[in-house]
C-alpha cells in the first residue's frame, strides 16, 4: 500500500532527479506476414503494426497524465526482418525498411526496431541479403533501427559475420556522412542478444515471444546518484544496500506503468527492463553515480569494480519489485548519451580499452562510441569480436555500437541531438588485426556452454 511519503518521494524524484520511464515498447510478431510476394508481405506488415500499435502513443500519453510519470519514448519492436526476407530472396529487403518507417510514422513512435538478423551459428536464407542492405536501409529511414546477433555462449562466434559487420558499420557511416554519420548510431552488433529487449537500437521481437506484448524500460541514474550522495561515509556494502532499495522503488514504478499499459491496450505484459539508462541531461549520468562512490573521474582505476557493484545491486533490488524482470537489466554506459562519460572521454580518463573492461561487468557493451573516420573495417570487426568474446565467455549480453566519424579526427565531436547526445572522437589502437579477421570461420563455444 502506498503512503503519502512514498507518493511525495516519487514526485520529488521525477521533478529533481530525472526519474522517468525511458520507454514503453510494444513487441509485435510478424511471422504471419511472411509472403513470397514482397509487396503483399509489406502490406501485411504495415497493416499488422498499425493495427496492434494504433493506440500505443495515445495510451502512453494518457498514463503520463494519469500518474504524472514522464514516459520519454514509445517504441515498437518486430520479428527479425531477415525471416520475412527469406521468403522473397530476389527482392530488395529495403522495401521492408521503408514499410517499417511508414508504420512508425503512422503510429507516431520514436523508434521501430527489428531490421535484424540472427546469424550466431551461420547464415540462413534472407540473412546475408538483409545484412548487406543495412547501410541503405538506415540511410533512407529515420526511425528504423537494426541489429545483428553474431555470437552466443551456446554456439560460439560467427567470425564471417563479424567481418561483414565491420564493413557494414563503416559503409553505414559513409553514406550518412552528411548527417553526422547517424547510420551506425541505429545499428547494434550483439552476442547473446535477448528476445525481449525494449531498448533501441537493439530491440527485436523474438520468435519465442507471444504475438504481441508490452515491455517497459525504466531509467533513474539521477535517483541512484542522489541516493548515494546522502551517505558520504558509508561502506561499499552499505552503498550497495542503498542502491538496491533505490532500484526497488524505480522498478515498482515500471511495474505499475507496464501493468496499466497492458490492461489499456489489451495485450500481455512482457517485462520490466531494470537498466539504468542515462541521457545527456545534467544529473542523469551513470558515470556520475560511479564518481559519487568515490572516483575522481569515471575511467580511473576502480571504475570497473564500482560498476560491477552498481550493476549487481540494481538487479537485486529490481527482481524484488517485479516478477516480470527481463530484457538487459543493469547499467548502460553509452558514451555519447551520458554527460559524465562524455567529460571523461574528452579528458582522456575514459579510453576504449577501459570501456571494454567495464563491459565485462555491466549490461551491454561498447555503446555509442565515436571513432576516427579513417578506421579500417577490419579494426571494427576486431573490436566486435573482442566484445563478443566477453559476452560468449561470461554468458552475458554484449554489444557494439560504433560510429566512424567520416571526415573527423580524434578530438572532434559529432552532434546527434536528442537522447543520442554528442560524442567525442576517441582514439583507437592502430595496429592491424586484418590477418586474424580474414581467416573467417567460427570461434568455438566455450566448454562451460555444455550444460545438458
Amino acid at each position: 500500500m502506498l503512503n503519502s511519503f512514498d507518493i511525495l518521494e516519487t514526485i520529488r524524484m521525477i521533478q529533481d532527479e530525472c526519474l522517468d520511464i525511458r520507454t514503453i515498447t510494444m513487441g509485435i510478431s510478424l511471422l504471419d506476414c511472411i509472403d513470397p510476394d514482397i509487396d503483399k508481405a509489406c502490406e501485411k506488415v504495415y497493416n499488422k503494426i498499425t493495427s496492434k500499435a494504433a493506440h500505443l502513443v495515445e495510451v502512453g500519453e494518457q498514463i503520463e497524465k494519469e500518474y504524472g510519470i514522464p514516459i520519454v519514448n514509445k517504441r515498437i519492436s518486430v520479428t527479425p526482418i531477415a525471416m520475412l526476407a527469406a521468403a522473397c530472396p530476389n527482392d530488395n529487403p529495403v522495401k521492408f525498411a521503408l514499410t517499417l518507417q511508414r508504420a512508425a510514422d503512422t503510429c507516431r513512435v520514436n523508434f521501430l526496431g527489428g531490421y535484424s538478423a540472427l546469424v550466431h551459428k551461420g547464415f540462413s536464407a534472407g540473412d546475408l541479403a538483409l545484412i548487406k542492405s543495412i547501410p541503405e536501409a538506415l540511410s533512407v529511414t529515420q526511425n528504423v533501427c537494426s541489429s545483428v546477433n553474431i555470437g552466443s555462449t551456446r554456439s560460439g562466434i560467427n567470425m564471417d559475420a563479424a567481418k561483414i559487420m565491420g564493413e557494414v558499420v563503416l559503409e553505414s557511416a559513409r553514406i550518412t556522412a552528411d548527417r553526422q554519420c547517424i547510420g551506425p548510431a541505429k545499428l547494434v552488433v550483439f552476442c547473446n542478444a535477448v528476445e525481449d529487449n525494449p531498448f533501441m537500437a537493439g530491440a527485436f521481437h523474438g520468435v519465442g515471444e507471444p504475438d504481441c506484448e508490452i515491455h517497459v524500460g525504466v531509467s533513474g541514474p539521477g535517483v541512484a546518484r542522489a541516493a548515494i550522495t546522502k551517505y558520504p561515509d558509508a561502506t561499499i556494502d552499505e552503498l550497495a544496500d542503498v542502491i538496491k532499495k533505490t532500484a526497488f522503488k524505480i522498478t515498482r514504478m515500471g511495474q505499475l506503468v507496464g501493468s496499466r499499459a497492458s490492461k489499456m491496450l489489451g495485450v500481455p505484459f512482457g517485462i520490466v527492463d531494470l537498466s539504468l539508462a542515462p541521457t545527456p541531461a545534467v544529473g542523469d549520468s551513470v558515470a556520475h553515480i560511479l564518481e559519487g562512490m568515490g572516483l575522481e573521474q569515471c575511467g580511473t582505476h576502480g571504475t570497473t569494480a564500482c560498476l560491477a557493484m552498481l550493476n549487481d545491486a540494481v538487479k537485486k533490488g529490481g527482481v524484488m519489485a517485479s516478477s516480470n524482470v527481463g530484457g538487459l537489466s543493469g547499467a548502460f554506459i553509452p558514451v555519447s548519451e551520458d554527460q559524465g562519460m562524455i567529460d571523461a572521454a574528452k579528458a582522456g580518463t575514459l579510453t576504449l580499452e577501459k570501456l571494454e573492461a567495464m563491459t565485462a561487468v555491466c549490461s551491454v557493451g561498447l555503446d555509442m562510441i565515436v571513432v576516427p573516420g579513417d578506421i579500417t573495417p577490419e579494426t571494427i570487426s576486431a573490436i566486435i569480436a573482442d566484445e563478443a568474446a566477453i559476452g560468449m565467455v561470461n554468458n552475458k549480453t554484449t554489444a557494439v555500437r560504433l560510429i566512424p566519424a567520416i571526415g573527423f579526427q580524434q578530438g572532434d565531436t559529432l552532434e546527434f541531438g536528442g537522447l543520442l547526445g554528442s560524442g567525442p572522437v576517441m582514439p583507437i589502437n592502430r595496429k592491424s588485426a586484418a590477418k586474424f579477421i580474414s581467416r573467417g570461420g567460427r570461434i568455438p563455444a566455450p566448454m562451460h556452454s555444455i550444460k545438458n
